[in-house]
């Protein structure tokens, strides 16, 4: 265990000095959504609160999306045994995104209400921080999924501003893969709760995944070099922007 928490530990170190995610007297709220990610994001910030030499406050929530079974009180009983307090925020957003109202893209619409739940969470609290669990994997498959089914080139960023600075979205675990969180996953005991959203699956997201596993498959050095590239965008070899 000690081994990939040290890398998983030392990556998401680089994230947080690279990007100035974190400053003395953040208040954080921690988007927890009940799956490896997340609750490595809340593992290795909560150690990270008792060693860093600055002050910070971690708010975990958990935007219950209103689907049953529901494993919010699971959820809750084991964040609460080993890592501290954590607010549970019912909603009905899946059912609202699966609606017959709302065909076309459901986890595009639950993800924007998530979104915006998290953001009147993160100010009723007094937070000017929200972090989010997604991962070195998570950023490159959102480039493709962009350009494959919005016609742009973007990705989500380590770190982000909203409202004129007031507010903050960071990803810690941006420069973390996803199969060292199985493993310190493992490691730690995470539970592990089935989603019981419909589209689980069967997203856009996940066809994507599956196409780079090919290519991870066929050369190892494919999922760094599309990393290294989107810090290395060309402008002058792109297309002119049109409207």
């Amino acid at each position: 265990m000690q081994g990939v928490y040290k890398k998983v530990n030392r990556s998401l170190g680089k994230a947080v000095h690279d990007y100035g995610m974190i400053s003395p007297g953040d208040r954080i709220v921690v988007g927890v959504s009940g799956g490896m990610d997340s609750l490595t994001l809340l593992r290795m910030l909560v150690d990270l609160k008792k060693k860093a030499p600055l002050d910070f406050h971690l708010v975990p929530v958990y935007v219950d999306p209103g689907f049953e079974p529901s494993f919010a009180g699971d959820l809750k009983a084991y964040v609460e045994f080993h890592l501290g307090p954590l607010m549970v925020e019912r909603t009905d957003h899946g059912i609202v995104a699966h609606s017959d109202e709302n065909q076309e893209n459901p986890c595009f619409l639950c993800s924007r209400l998530r979104r915006k739940r998290l953001f009147e969470i993160a100010r009723d609290q007094g937070c000017n921080t929200i972090a989010l669990g997604h991962n070195k994997d998570d950023l490159i498959e959102t480039l493709f999924i962009n350009m494959f089914y919005s016609g742009a080139i973007g990705t989500m960023k380590p770190c982000q501003s909203f409202f004129d600075g007031t507010l903050e979205i960071i990803r810690p675990l941006a420069y973390v893969e996803k199969r060292r969180i199985v493993s310190l996953s493992e490691s730690l005991g995470f539970p592990a709760f089935k989603n019981p959203c419909p589209s689980d699956g069967f997203t856009k997201r996940t066809a994507v995944r599956h196409m780079l596993e090919g290519l991870y498959a066929e050369n190892p050095h494919i999922k760094g070099n599309i990393f290294k590239a989107m810090g290395r965008v060309k402008m002058d070899y792109l297309l002119k922007q049109t409207l």
